[in-house]
């Protein structure tokens, strides 16, 4: 069954979409480098789920705050 939404709702989603998207690329960036001593594949693995993290981000971003990139400056 299909929920209807307004917007104010859908921007809330994308929001802590945002928010837990932030939270699970530090911890893959955490655990890549907590890794990359003692067991290099894991710390692969780890590096490649941060930069879906970080390409989730960007998209977000992109649709949260238009041309304007996660560092504050904007997109050309």
């Amino acid at each position: 069954m299909t929920e209807v939404v307004d917007s104010d709702e859908l921007l809330r989603r994308m929001q802590r979409a945002r928010a837990c998207a932030v939270r699970e690329e530090r911890m893959w960036r955490t655990r890549r480098d907590e890794l990359r001593p003692t067991d290099p594949e894991g710390s692969r693995e780890a590096a490649v789920r941060t930069l879906a993290y970080e390409a989730v981000l960007r998209v977000l971003d992109e649709v949260l705050t238009p041309g304007r990139r996660a560092d504050g400056t904007r997109s050309a």
